[in-house]
């Protein structure tokens, strides 16, 4: 019997064939990757305690590698489809996003890996929403999107068989990855072809751009890659000159010394000839929903970090926020990776205090990388998009997360107990290794 690709492994030649993919499809994001690029060698080369630093965390060895990217489906059956796929590639559905509230007919989650071993290989991510049908107001509009949806199958019939053979079997060996890989590729492809009349898709838009982006075509199309870069405000500032339009602002909490969660920035999304099938033939027409992004990813806050964040946000005023390391690890506002230092290593402490032993220089206390999203952030960064015609005002929907689960077929994780649990297995495995016994 051959033996298993390992998921990491899946999950890396996946995220390569498409960010090949869309590179082909949109030109423009390789231009965007050659920027990021250059930033970060700037950057790494202007700080090279800093780079050292990522170093030791592991986070330089995933840095060129890292991709976030973005789909919308339209069906339960579709969402629990994919998160049987992204299963496959180690990949698994974390916190729930209500983007209602901003206009936007969406909830979503993430998916990527939780495993710190798995993330510093690979942490590619996609950012996956669900259409919120019952949000469309006319009620013949929203029963002929269903019908619609119901009429198209997202997936390949190869990219369903090795879903089974995989749960099945328990993986995939070699071939059967690679063609996974293949197959999979296709739901996330672009297809030029409109699936409704261009009267409908006038109406679908009518009622919301991004409505018509998931219901008039045969597939969810990706529609942005996300590289990271060290340095967002360079990256938004080098853009007009690589011929890239930027969005006006960056989203997400402003520059900082100690940076924190996340800070998006974008191209304009770019508008596609697609053609609408009609009786006498096909007619052409214009699309506009895909982009390109850049992020930047700073440390994950505790609870308390996040109420002061999200305090800061609503009052537009982040001085509340302490900005050095030192205080927001002493505060408890931000998750941190303790470990032992060679000098911690070679002493023998008296002593389980952990800001004792870092005072020594005994310990080392690393922030612990945000992983996940924000939904104000996202919302900005889809409404952006979306062209003139995007809803200002937001959907009176409560957040229907019991529904999305449903659909979803599972709960979704937790970030806040995945970084607790990074932050308490360091703290052991630190701990452990100097010969002391586990705080209490």
């Amino acid at each position: 019997m051959s033996a298993f690709v390992h998921p990491d492994e899946i999950r890396s030649r996946f995220s390569a064939a498409l960010s090949a993919m869309y590179r082909a499809e949109v030109p423009q994001y390789g231009d965007l990757l050659t920027l990021v690029a250059d930033i970060n060698a700037q950057a790494l080369k202007a700080d090279a305690g800093g780079a050292d630093r990522l170093a030791a965390s592991g986070e330089l060895a995933r840095l060129s590698e890292e991709r976030h990217g973005a789909i919308r489906v339209g069906t339960a059956d579709e969402l629990a489809t994919i998160a049987r796929a992204y299963a496959i590639m180690g990949m698994e559905p974390v916190s729930y996003y209500n983007l209602a509230p901003a206009g936007v007919p969406v909830h979503s989650t993430a998916f990527r890996p939780v495993d710190p071993a798995a993330l510093a290989r690979n942490p590619f991510r996609v950012f996956t929403s669900l259409l919120r049908l019952e949000l469309i107001e006319d009620e013949a509009l929203r029963a002929e999107a269903a019908e619609t949806l119901a009429r198209r199958d997202i997936f390949t019939p190869g990219a369903r068989e090795l879903i089974e053979t995989a749960e099945t079997a328990g993986g995939l060996d070699e071939a059967q990855a690679d063609r996974f890989v293949s197959e999979l590729l296709e739901t996330f492809r672009w297809h030029a072809q409109a699936t409704v009349s261009a009267e409908t898709y006038e109406r679908l838009v009518t009622a919301h751009r991004l409505i018509a982006d998931v219901v008039s075509f045969k597939g969810p199309h990706i529609n942005h890659l996300t590289p990271r870069t060290l340095d967002i405000d360079a990256a938004q500032a080098a853009m007009p000159a690589r011929g890239i339009s930027p969005k006006e602002t960056i989203e997400g909490p402003p520059a900082r010394a100690c940076p924190i969660l996340l800070r998006q920035t974008s191209f304009k999304a770019l508008q596609e000839a697609i053609t609408f099938p009609g009786a006498d033939g096909p007619t052409a027409g214009a699309h506009t929903a895909r982009f390109g992004e850049i992020e930047q990813r700073g440390c994950a806050l505790t609870p308390a970090g996040r109420a002061l964040y999200d305090e800061a946000l609503a009052k537009k005023d982040f001085s509340a926020l302490p900005d050095d390391w030192d205080t927001l690890r002493r505060a408890d506002l931000a998750w941190f990776r303790y470990r032992a230092t060679p000098e911690g290593l070679a002493a023998r402490a008296e002593t389980a205090d952990l800001d004792a032993l870092i005072a020594a220089g005994h310990v080392v206390a690393e922030p612990i990388t945000y992983e996940d999203f924000l939904p104000v952030s996202a919302a900005g960064i889809f409404q952006s998009n979306l062209g003139s015609e995007a809803r200002e005002t937001a959907y009176a929907v409560d957040p229907a997360k019991a529904d999305f689960e449903q659909a979803l077929g599972r709960p979704v994780q937790d970030e806040m107990a995945l970084y607790r649990a990074e932050q308490d297995a360091s703290i052991t495995a630190t701990l452990k290794a100097l010969g002391l016994t586990e705080m209490v």
